[in-house]
């Protein structure tokens, strides 16, 4: 890039010069081995580090059930979070939720490695921020800030007609019985899809246990369920219960997938899902 001023410019020249040497300093001081130990981390760094920068994701990126990158993974050394196997990689920047593999977390810290800890994204505003707060530690601020607002404008885009397509009514209902309020990402989704959340009805902003008794006396037009793991699961035998299935023939039924489960700018395609 050249830029031109003229000679009797000095102030211009000065500033030019000062931003010149800010970009350098700012590329000298971005971290060169980043390794990511959590699922979610994983993918906000494969979507903003610079090529050779990322060295390892954890293996949980190549999960196809909850890693919405997960081909995009494959071409990455995978790591099962473990203190040992972080440190070998001689990472200069390690990428972590608030809550992971919190004994690997210290014992790196006491061996001197920066840890950058991402709070879990709850709403669609944190997820523009954790955009923003990967830039940083990147080393590339401008791209984050760049993403960050595309996907503010793209959900503002889904948002716009949302509150006209609120007459529809859903139920979000997991393993154990669980479901979601409106105070989740998995909320918002659904807030942005245009459905009305029935556990905000019951009293449930946050989520937590429904009973199905209360689930079917609720009668909601949509039922939205997780997708199902191999192999057997006592925690997931409700979703095999005959008035469950009931309940589905009268309703719009949909599963959630990789898209929903980390505050990236993902959740957009569950949000084009649900309204398709």
């Amino acid at each position: 890039m050249s830029v031109f001023v003229r000679r009797s410019d000095p102030h211009i020249l000065a500033a030019v010069a000062a931003l010149l040497i800010w970009a350098g300093a700012a590329m000298a001081d971005a971290p060169k081995r980043v390794v990511s130990i959590n699922l979610c981390t994983d993918q906000l760094a494969m979507m903003l580090a610079a090529p050779g920068q990322l060295v390892s994701v954890s293996y949980l990126a190549r999960d196809r059930r909850s890693s919405a990158m997960a081909d995009l993974a494959e071409g990455y050394p995978v790591n099962r979070g473990l203190a040992e196997d972080v440190f070998l990689l001689k990472p200069d920047l390690v990428l972590t939720g608030d809550h992971t593999t919190p004994a690997t977390v210290a014992m790196l810290e006491r061996l001197g490695v920066r840890v950058e800890r991402f709070s879990l994204a709850t709403d669609f505003d944190q997820i523009a921020d954790r955009l923003r707060q990967m830039g940083r530690a990147l080393g590339r601020e401008a791209m984050g800030a760049a993403a960050a607002a595309r996907f503010e404008a793209d959900v503002a885009g889904l948002q716009s007609d949302a509150g006209q397509r609120m007459a529809r009514r859903a139920a979000l209902y997991y393993a154990n019985g669980y479901t979601s309020g409106d105070d989740t990402l998995a909320g918002h989704i659904l807030a942005a899809a245009g459905l009305a959340n029935i556990a905000s009805e019951l009293g449930m902003p946050a989520g937590g246990s429904l009973a199905l008794e209360t689930l079917v006396m609720a009668g909601p037009d949509a039922l939205i369920t997780a997708e199902r793991f191999e192999g057997h699961s006592r925690s997931e035998d409700i979703l095999n219960h005959g008035v469950l299935r009931r309940v589905a023939e009268s309703a719009a039924r949909s599963t959630t997938n990789a898209n929903w489960v980390c505050g990236t700018p993902h959740v957009l395609s569950a949000i084009e899902g649900l309204r398709e």
